[in-house]
């Protein structure tokens, strides 16, 4: 038997064919990055972005913070910084804020 095809159904599925194998490609992408994130946070999970020490959570007036056990060094999650500060040097806060995170 021959194939009966026409040249514009031939170019359908042809059509079809090549996004179907797009979409694969993209999919395949996403859930490779999704895995290599998670592999990168598994690595990187409570070490110290200085010296790659090990973090060990303290309480500091009531903050839970991380502190390395190598180097010493202090890291803070969002939002401890002005819970450490408190209310009344909230400007002065804001105005830190803003420097690093470039909107002033």
């Amino acid at each position: 038997m021959s194939d009966k095809r026409s040249k514009p159904e031939e170019e359908y599925f042809a059509k079809e064919e090549s996004e179907k194998a797009k979409r694969l490609k993209e999919k395949l992408k996403e859930e490779t990055e999704a895995e290599e994130r998670e592999r990168i946070k598994a690595a990187c999970y409570m070490k110290c972005p200085k010296c790659g020490g090990q973090l060990h959570e303290v309480t500091f007036r009531g903050v839970s913070i991380d502190r390395c056990s190598s180097c010493g060094g202090v890291w803070l999650d969002a939002g401890e910084l002005e819970k450490l500060a408190g209310e009344e040097d909230k400007s002065v806060i804001t105005d830190i804020l803003g420097f690093f995170s470039g909107k002033k």
